[in-house]
């Protein structure tokens, strides 16, 4: 017999079998997967379900007892509202309710002679000669900032505080709510005297009050507050000064502020604080 060349294995057998080679028996298929069971994914996706419902419950839970107890914002902080932007003087000055603005009155010409026009303030007055000289700088007096830009001054002394001054000067205000015509003038008047009497002079202060009033100056309804002051500061001679401050209804939201001082060394120019406001007309 020939000799055997296949490397495949021989099996024994007859014969007539040989040269045939032996197969291996053939390997079973792997078991089939069962089936999914449609109850068993029902309970899981109820499960899931349950599980985040529950946390969304805590969540509520946890915002609510924030907001009960007063604590932070868990959303974040919420940028807050307006603040209120109106002048300090329509703060504490709201006009009054139901009133209209007020007809002017023809006051008749103005004194004869020079006169200050402050444009932005709405008024003019009568204007003096030597010693007074015109006021060029931009004096933003007191809590209220009233912003004296037009007028007239001079020196009555100097001291160890600087320059101390007799002057009239004007200024336009913000007074009204808004765009309201409409102006309440005996609060706005007194809150202007007030705070002058408060940051203009060396305090402590006491007070010799002349008048507080509602009246008419160039036929504009109008306040008018005139005071004496005395005061002590050292090095300083002046121990008193008079001082006249009038509101003016203009008819504009902004009210028209004359401030007259006369300080106690100076007695002889007092008569000024009267004529200046006498004089006064709407431009």
């Amino acid at each position: 017999m020939p000799a055997n060349t296949d490397p495949r294995p021989w099996g024994a057998g007859t014969v007539t079998r040989m040269g045939t080679p032996v197969l291996p028996p053939p390997t079973a298929p792997p078991p089939l997967a069962p089936p999914p069971d449609p109850g068993r994914e029902r309970r899981r996706l109820l499960w899931f379900a349950g599980a985040a419902g529950g946390m969304l419950v805590i969540g509520l839970a946890v915002v609510l007892a924030f907001t009960l107890s007063g604590g932070a914002d868990p959303f974040g902080d919420k940028p807050a509202g307006p603040s209120d932007v109106r002048p300090p003087l329509a703060r504490a000055c709201p006009a009054p309710t139901g009133l209209t603005e007020p007809q002017p009155v023809d006051p008749g010409p103005p004194p004869s002679g020079p006169r200050t026009v402050d444009a932005e303030a709405g008024i003019s007055y009568a204007a003096y000669g030597a010693p007074w000289e015109p006021w060029r700088t931009v004096w933003s007096a007191g809590t209220l900032e009233v912003p004296y830009k037009t007028g007239q001054h001079f020196v009555t002394e100097l001291y160890s505080g600087g320059s101390y001054h007799a002057s009239i000067l004007s200024a336009a205000v913000p007074a009204a709510d808004n765009d309201a015509m409409v102006i309440n003038l005996e609060c706005v008047g007194r809150q202007v005297a007030a705070d002058a009497r408060a940051e203009y002079y060396p305090q402590p202060t006491t007070m010799d009050l002349h008048r507080d009033e509602r009246t008419t100056l160039g036929g504009r309804p109008a306040w008018v507050t005139v005071f004496r002051l005395h005061f002590s500061r050292p090095g300083l001679q002046a121990k008193d000064e008079l001082a006249g401050i009038a509101v003016i209804d203009v008819g504009k939201p902004t009210a028209a502020v004359l401030y007259v001082s006369i300080p106690g060394t100076h007695r002889q120019y007092d008569h000024v604080v009267d004529d200046v406001l006498k004089s006064v007309r709407t431009t």
